[in-house]
């Protein structure tokens, strides 16, 4: 998604060196290889066996290229410091996580319900459900789901798990419907699979690591390109840019605090095209965000 955008987004040099940091099944990356040199290096990034398999089949025929394996938090300890010219984040779920039924990312068709991006970790979307307290759930939909019938959600779940264990995608998604209803085109399961992704891959604390640690490994003059889905994903990368970028307004009350800016914003925010949303609409919701490190 927004990949024309990304590669311009980054300024490509055609010696440079790059990390796609969400390799999914590296529709950027091979875009982004396309536009370097013999003497480029592309690093690629991804905790999903499945994806690291398809990057490791892709770049055996490709000296450029070296595949890292892990969570994108811990990035900085598989690259040294100032040492990318650029750095491309591609949040959330991919594409084939979400297609395939048995990873249980979706309520579209029945599967476990697994939402794990990495299989081997050991907390599921079910055993999150089997376990958590029912205060603890209304505020993971309330805050990752912004749901507004967090509580209520929350309470039929925990009640229905002491009849039946919650661990089909589609049995969650009809307990989910007969509490909220059907209003508009959204389905009202929606907002729960988000917030249950989101608190089982621990993704906005993984964010917000792994934007300062890409900051430590890009070079000055850098490129952070940063492509989110929702607003929660957004608003993180857009307060980290911008608290970098800009010096933070005067309190007349106080002396003015020293600040020197370690980050460049570079244009406004991007947004999927007409063209682009109607061939993908899962691009609708697309926002590309960029800065340069000073």
């Amino acid at each position: 998604m927004l990949l024309s955008e990304a590669l311009t987004a980054l300024a490509l040099q055609t010696d440079g060196r790059y990390l796609d940091a969400t390799f999914g099944r590296g529709g950027h990356a091979r875009a982004m290889l396309g536009e370097l040199g013999p003497q480029a290096k592309l690093w690629v990034l991804d905790r999903d066996p499945q994806a690291i398999e398809v990057a490791r089949s892709w770049a055996a025929a490709e000296p450029r290229v070296t595949v890292l394996e892990g969570n994108f938090a811990g990035l900085e300890q598989q690259l040294e410091p100032a040492s990318l010219d650029g750095v491309l984040f591609d949040f959330g779920v991919s594409s084939p996580q979400l297609d395939d039924a048995e990873r249980g990312f979706s309520f579209g068709r029945d599967g476990p319900l697994d939402m794990r991006m990495d299989p081997r970790q050991e907390l599921s979307a079910a055993s999150f459900l089997a376990s958590v307290t029912e205060m603890e759930l209304a505020r993971v939909l309330s805050e990752y789901g912004e749901e507004r019938k967090a509580r209520l959600i929350a309470r039929a779940l925990v009640q229905s798990r002491v009849e039946q264990p919650l661990t089909r995608t589609l049995d969650l998604a009809a307990r989910v419907a007969k509490v909220v209803g059907y209003a508009g085109d959204k389905h009202p399961a929606t907002r729960t699979f988000q917030a249950l992704r989101m608190a089982v891959n621990q993704e906005l604390p993984s964010i917000e690591s792994a934007l300062k640690a890409a900051l430590r490994c890009l070079k000055p003059g850098g490129r952070l390109a940063a492509i989110s889905f929702h607003s929660l994903e957004d608003r993180m990368v857009k307060q980290f840019m911008q608290v970098l970028a800009k010096a933070p307004a005067n309190d007349r009350r106080r002396p003015p605090l020293p600040f020197s800016a370690q980050l460049r914003l570079v244009g406004k925010a991007v947004f999927a095209s007409d063209a682009e949303v109607r061939s993908n609409p899962r691009s609708r919701s697309a926002v590309l965000r960029v800065a340069e490190k000073l």
